[in-house]
């Protein structure tokens, strides 16, 4: 559609140079033969008529005065006379009217000066001439005179002629240059009317269309009119439609599959997790009475046996813990309120402190005196920095330090926990955070873990919209840094003694339920032994470096790996 507009306007555009280039070329060339031909020849012939009249000076000078001077007049103007008849005579050729009137004044000059001025000036000086000398000369000065006239006439005729071509050029160019922008005026406001009519309602309507999509009404669709260009982008956006709308079919039914497929994955987590703690605890039960009652007559290869029992039954249970409650943190939301982010580190510490107390590792923590404000789960927060500093003391050397510090930087608060433990083989540093992946050197080590620490607390803190940087070198030590966000709005941080009057977290009620499938399963075992006394059967105690980590949340990529 603008096609046709841009070629009009192109046209005219193309017509207007044309004419005001022709215009101009023109009223130059007339112009110039104005100023550089007409009006040269005619001041030229002027200058004829000068010289005749000087030499007319000259003979009655002579013949009154008989000076020479008169006679040098005379001579001197004859001598231009014929310079300035040439350019006169160029100037007429072509033209028979100019041409013929520049004939009769140089045969009414040549008469003059043949009959009158020559013998006038060739005999003696002071001698006046007879009356009938006197008219002779008078009125063959009166032809030139007559003749010389019509041929001004007829010069000045030619130069107001050429004035008037030239000014009527150039108006006639300029006229034309004007009625050429007022057509292409014309031209373009017709256009841009069209254009309005053509364009603008189509594209107001598509301009709807496209905001009722935004608004979810998947039924919209635009209508396909006015000009191809538009019909075009109406057919694309149809199209889009149309796909879009595919496209949440299928991600409405992959949404209901994957939830589906999340419920069955938490039924099979659950149901797998509470049909093995029955057995192990069971296991547990019958390696307890079996230690008590051979406890004198345990030989020490089977006192080794049981221990190794007991360790990989322990392990089988944490990692049973572990599963179940990363299946239920991933499927759960979180609550956050204002935590006082420097107690709980310290609380943490605290918690830590009697493990590492027992190697001989010391804990130095940095915290401000201040409160540090953060929105978190208060029970997951505290398990994921007591997996991490925990961690810290499991990977250390005996006697070794760990320095827990905690900066606040604007909007960001960052707790940074330093150990200088095995390290991790940089090969290996890209696979932190991948499900029951565990160090080669600390399988070397034989270092116990689950190898979903890192995961748990990983998914906890993307859970709290933070990140974690872990920089690593293998012999050196690990450092690992969350940071999160400040919160400066809303309630003030929980207090702890709120918490502790407050309702336990869901963590209760998986160890209330864990600690009756552990009290039926001593009572089972009890009963199965006739005529012994009661006994307790205590649920074996996961390592001291293994502490029990709460849910988390699916990762996110903001966790960046050093």
């Amino acid at each position: 559609m603008l096609a046709p507009v841009i070629i009009r306007v192109s046209v005219m555009a193309a017509l207007m140079a044309v004419i005001a280039v022709a215009g101009v070329v023109l009223s130059t060339a007339a112009v110039n033969y104005l100023t550089h031909d007409l009006q040269p020849a005619a001041a030229a012939n002027q200058d004829v008529y000068q010289d005749l009249t000087d030499m007319s000076a000259g003979v009655e000078g002579w013949s009154s005065s008989g000076q020479q001077a008169a006679v040098d007049d005379y001579r001197q103007a004859l001598l231009r006379l014929p310079a300035h008849e040439t350019e006169v005579r160029q100037f007429a050729a072509g033209d028979n009217e100019l041409e013929l009137l520049v004939t009769r004044q140089e045969r009414a000059a040549e008469a003059w000066i043949e009959k009158y001025a020559g013998p006038r000036i060739e005999s003696a000086g002071g001698k006046a001439a007879t009356p009938q000398e006197v008219r002779a000369g008078i009125q063959q000065f009166d032809a030139i005179r007559s003749a010389h006239q019509e041929t001004s006439q007829a010069f000045d005729s030619r130069v107001r002629q050429a004035s008037t071509d030239a000014s009527f050029r150039l108006k006639g160019t300029i006229l034309a240059v004007v009625l050429l922008a007022i057509a292409a005026w014309y031209v373009v406001s017709r256009a841009r009317r069209r254009l309005m009519t053509e364009l603008s309602e189509p594209l107001l309507s598509l301009e709807k269309v496209v905001q009722r999509m935004a608004r979810n009404d998947n039924e919209v669709r635009a209508e396909l009119k006015g000009p191809k260009e538009v019909r075009a982008v109406a057919t694309a956006l149809n199209e889009f439609a149309d796909a879009q709308g595919r496209a949440r079919a299928v991600e409405g039914r992959i949404t209901k599959e994957l939830r589906t497929l999340d419920t069955a994955k938490d039924d099979f987590v659950s149901n797998v997790s509470h049909e093995l703690r029955t057995p192990l605890t069971t296991i547990s039960g019958y390696l307890e009475m079996v230690a008590e009652e051979f406890e004198d007559d345990m030989q020490p290869r089977h006192q080794r046996m049981l221990e190794a029992t007991r360790r990989n039954v322990a392990r089988l249970k944490l990692l049973i813990d572990d599963l179940l409650a990363l299946s239920k943190a991933e499927s759960r939301t979180t609550d956050l309120d204002p935590v006082d982010l420097a107690l709980l580190v310290r609380e943490v510490v605290t918690d830590v402190r009697i493990t590492a107390a027992r190697r001989g590792i010391h804990i130095q923590v940095t915290t401000p005196d201040e409160i540090v404000a953060v929105l978190a789960d208060r029970a997951m927060l505290h398990r994921a920095f007591l997996n991490v500093l925990s961690n810290a003391v499991k990977f250390s050397h005996d006697n070794g330090e760990i320095a827990v510090d905690m900066t606040v930087s604007g909007r960001l608060v960052e707790v940074a926990i330093v150990d200088h433990g095995i390290g991790i083989p940089e090969a290996e540093i890209d696979r932190l955070g991948t499900r029951f992946f565990r160090a080669s050197n600390a399988v070397t080590n034989e270092i116990a873990g689950t190898g979903l620490g890192l995961r748990i607390m990983q998914t906890i803190i993307d859970k709290h919209a933070g990140d974690v940087i872990i920089e690593s070198r293998e012999g050196v030590g690990t450092t690992v840094a969350v940071r999160l966000q400040v919160h400066t709005d809303g309630p003030p941080p929980v207090s702890l003694e709120a918490l502790l009057s407050a309702d336990p977290p869901p963590v209760a009620e998986i160890e209330a339920q864990v600690e009756k499938e552990t009290a039926d399963a001593t009572e089972e075992a009890t009963g199965e032994t006739a005529g012994r006394p009661a006994q307790t059967v205590a649920e074996p105690a996961p390592d001291p470096g293994l502490p029990r980590i709460v849910p988390a949340f699916p990762r996110r990529p903001s966790t960046s790996v050093k």
